[in-house]
């Protein structure tokens, strides 16, 4: 990968998964690597439960915080059915999609289901190059008892299978500066993810 590459990543979700958090992790990050960092973030209704959309781009020369149609490289979804919105900025050539297999909706009206994660994978396919799964909740849930360890698991996955072209010290560094409280857990979120089987 060129040294001087502009790397452009989407995280998605819902309000309460920790997505600003992880979007400033990656730009801390960055800066200690001595790149240009810009940063995005669209969370009207996040505290109720609603939308998430935050967009990192880094590179030796940034000038817009924001990701053009296709240019995604990376896209992380920390709900599956969150992943769909994310389909504008993928490009069948380049963007990996890594999804959390995890949904916490509801079906709105009646009996109606929600799309299982095969339907939702099959919608993204004609706007991936590869598409990851992974139950993050699940894991951080059973090793910590703390779902809200989901994004740094996927986070450290993202990292240790090269999605993401910053060194795995440089990250920890920055969870030591940004997550206020519980850096051990976190620490140790982001390092089990190198057993990811993705």
């Amino acid at each position: 990968m060129s040294k001087n590459k502009k790397i452009n990543i989407v995280i998605s979700g819902v309000g309460g998964q920790g997505l600003i958090t992880l979007g400033n992790i990656l730009a801390r990050a960055a800066f200690l690597e001595g790149k240009d960092i810009k940063m995005s973030e669209l969370h009207g209704l996040s505290q109720r439960g609603g939308s998430v959309a935050v967009q990192i781009r880094f590179g030796k020369k940034i000038y817009s915080p924001l990701i053009s149609v296709q240019e995604a490289d990376l896209v992380i979804a920390m709900e599956r059915n969150e992943a769909l919105k994310s389909c504008l900025f993928g490009d069948k050539a380049k963007t990996i999609f890594l999804i959390n297999d995890n949904s916490i909706f509801s079906p709105a009206f009646g009996d109606k289901k929600l799309d299982s994660f095969e339907v939702i994978k099959n919608k993204i396919l004609p706007f991936a190059k590869k598409i990851y799964s992974i139950n993050a909740t699940d894991i951080t849930t059973e090793k910590f008892d703390m779902p809200v360890l989901a994004g740094i698991y996927m986070l450290g996955c993202a990292i240790s299978k090269g999605f993401i072209p910053l060194k795995p010290e440089n990250v920890l560094k920055a969870i030591e500066d940004i997550v206020p409280r519980g850096i051990e857990d976190n620490k140790k979120a982001f390092n089990l993810a190198k057993q990811s089987l993705i």
